[in-house]
């Protein structure tokens, strides 16, 4: 991918344009990261890009962006501008400019730095190598006005700041402080991208902390806020109130974990502000069923795809039953575990221990001995061996309800091994008319 950028940006600069790296690869580059993405600034127009590059697509041509697709992938090519006026997300203006003024209309300074692949030269008029080298997320120019033209820089000032474990110039971090209302303005699938990021990031813990102590998580997401200062009992949870186990429980998952169990680990006590009673002890009757809901709710203003809030919701709404599990019979506990999400519920277990102290894995242990082998014997929803036409036949009776409550039995009883032919199961069903 690389080198394919480097060939986009010699194109352009042989036809007599300038032509740079531009924003996070350039960033990434300098710290020794390896670049997820190659974006190209030029003085080129949109119209010019087009005609140079074989295959463009004009996904923001009236902001000066242009994806070219080159080798099999794709790359934004964006024309030198300065923006005019902001409805807080886009400008409302746009004007062509230079690579100074477009540096200086970008959000941080460690973004703003450009770099010529062919020249390997950096390109630095925002002062982005000395905060890098210093390790500082700052705002390009007037912080306040760079929060004014996109209120998601916010969210974005954090993210960097946590996710590369810098720390914020002193300006920046008044800015979002203060500024940290217009939060509530952005957009529920952009609030969505930027927490999966940060929830992939390094330091994911101290992000939300962040998020938390500047006043920004109370105006996006107040259900988590809730959870600040709630006690647990401490018999069971040394480590402290439900918003400290809940990021302790995030950050024990491992690298690989999916999105969905991301989200469904840092929610799954979400319900136990609401549930919250002294009897004896401290009790969050329900709070399984709770959370479900309340993350229902989160996940559709986040804009979430029906099926992963499905999945997350799952995780949340089931996360109690492991205890209940082990006593079922053979059939109950396999219908369990050919549950497409289970093996995330059981990583979610984990996590849920390893953010309580004093940590017992004991249950998680026996737990996981049991899918283990009951998913080795039945790995998947077992084929009926009968249907409901079938039933009608032999039994001689119409449709209605009790031919659903025959098929569950006989369900289980494959579950359980007790039958696995369509021969064995006649048997079984005929069995069944003679005891009558």
């Amino acid at each position: 991918m690389q080198k394919t950028s480097i060939k986009l940006v010699k194109i352009l600069q042989d036809n007599g344009y300038e032509a740079y790296w531009a924003g996070g690869c350039v960033r990434d580059m300098l710290i020794g990261k390896d670049p997820k993405d190659y974006d190209i600034v030029t003085d080129a127009l949109p119209e010019e890009i087009e005609k140079l590059m074989s295959h463009t697509i004009p996904v923001g041509k009236q902001f000066g962006v242009i994806i070219a697709v080159h080798d099999g992938h794709h790359f934004e090519v964006a024309t030198f501008r300065s923006d005019s006026g902001t409805d807080g997300r886009r400008p409302t203006a746009v004007l062509f400019t230079n690579a100074e003024e477009d540096a200086k209309r970008r959000d941080f300074t460690i973004n703003g730095i450009f770099y010529d692949p062919i020249a390997k030269k950096i390109y630095d008029y925002v002062g982005g190598e000395k905060d890098l080298k210093a390790r500082l997320i700052r705002f390009i120019g007037i912080p306040h006005e760079r929060i004014l033209e996109d209120h998601l820089r916010i969210l974005r000032a954090i993210r960097f700041k946590n996710n590369l474990n810098f720390q914020y110039h002193p300006d920046t971090y008044k800015a979002v402080k203060d500024h940290a209302n217009l939060s509530g303005k952005v957009s529920g699938e952009r609030i969505r991208e930027e927490f999966n990021k940060i929830l992939e990031g390094q330091n994911p813990k101290m992000a939300f902390e962040d998020l938390q102590e500047t006043g920004v998580l109370r105006e996006i997401l107040p259900e988590l806020e809730a959870m600040k200062g709630v006690p647990q009992p401490y018999s069971y949870h040394h480590e402290g109130d439900v918003w400290t186990h809940s990021l302790d429980s995030l950050i024990a998952l491992p690298s690989d974990a999916s999105q969905a169990l991301r989200w469904a680990t840092f929610f799954h006590d979400i319900g136990k502000p609401a549930t919250f009673s002294l009897q004896e002890r401290i009790h969050f009757d329900g709070h399984d069923k709770k959370g479900a809901e309340i993350a229902k709710k989160i996940l559709r203003r986040l804009k979430f795809s029906t099926r992963e809030a499905k999945r997350i919701v799952w995780l949340i709404e089931h996360h109690m039953i492991m205890g209940a599990l082990k006593d079922m019979s053979i059939a109950r506990q396999r219908h369990w575990f050919i549950e497409p999400y289970f093996h995330e519920l059981l990583a979610l277990m984990k996590a849920d221990i390893a953010g309580t102290v004093p940590s017992d894995y004991t249950l998680y242990n026996e737990v996981k001995t049991l899918y283990e082998d009951g998913i080795k014997r039945i790995p998947k929803e077992p084929k009926p061996l009968l249907t409901g036409n079938d039933v009608m036949k032999i039994l001689k009776i119409k449709e209605g309800a009790e031919i659903g409550k025959i098929l569950k039995e006989l369900r289980e009883k494959q579950l359980a091994e007790e039958i696995t032919t369509r021969k064995e199961a006649m048997i079984w069903l005929r069995a069944g008319i003679t005891e009558q």
